[in-house]
């Protein structure tokens, strides 16, 4: 592998472990709160979150760009308060990955609050437990394998960014050329050997992180509730 394959890996990990972090932090609360909001408003904000889901990465990050850019009223705000414009940077990168991933987490959270049921949330109440230390003490636990399968889903959405990151991050090196948009590069030269040690170890990674996801129950839910 070149130095610039090992960069690409480098900031791969960097821009997946802390999109990871900062999804667990949003999706938890949000999950909790998507599955205990019975307004019928709430279902335009299911709508909005889940939209990256199927929305095009290109299209995501082409409006991402006019929002975050020097034109964009988040650009313009942000260099106003003199912090600077978010694209081709690597912040930049990791806001468009959290926003490209989000739907992946919260969804899994959703299916393992959802699952919990009410009796263990009265249980706690009877005991005179407060709302945040029946979340953080019966909750939390009982959501272990949950939490961990969405924080794998978001680490692995996070590893194989490409469009979105490409039209954001563009493509520099050792800032915003992740892993992905290396292996463009190896092919877009004719050096297939390098876009292949590239492609193959992110091949078995990816077989590794479903093996994971599966040993802890990923989809058992769905599979219980057809049967």
């Amino acid at each position: 592998m070149t130095q610039g394959d090992w960069s690409a890996v480098w900031v791969t990990l960097k821009l997946a472990s802390l999109v990871t972090l900062i999804l667990l932090l949003l999706a938890i609360p949000l999950a909790w709160w998507l599955v205990h909001n019975r307004s019928r408003h709430s279902v335009w904000i299911r709508a909005l979150l889940m939209l990256p889901m199927v929305l095009p990465p290109t299209v995501m990050g082409f409006y991402l760009l006019l929002l975050m850019g020097p034109q964009g009223p988040l650009g313009r705000l942000m260099t106003a308060l003199g912090l600077g414009t978010l694209p081709f940077t690597f912040a930049g990168i990791v806001v468009a990955g959290v926003l490209h991933s989000l739907p992946f987490v919260i969804q899994p959270l959703q299916d393992t609050f959802a699952a919990i049921g009410r009796r263990p949330l009265e249980v706690a109440a009877t005991l005179r437990a407060s709302p945040l230390d029946t979340f953080c003490s019966v909750v939390l636990p009982l959501s272990r394998r949950g939490i961990l399968t969405a924080a794998v889903l978001g680490f692995c959405h996070a590893v194989g960014e490409f469009g979105v990151v490409l039209m954001i991050g563009g493509n520099i090196p050792g800032e915003t050329r992740v892993l992905s948009i290396q292996i463009y590069n190896h092919v877009e030269a004719l050096e297939y050997m390098d876009a292949h040690r590239l492609a193959a170890g992110m091949l078995v990674f990816s077989f590794i992180a479903l093996l994971l996801l599966y040993a802890l129950g990923y989809g058992r839910g769905q599979q219980e509730r057809h049967a």
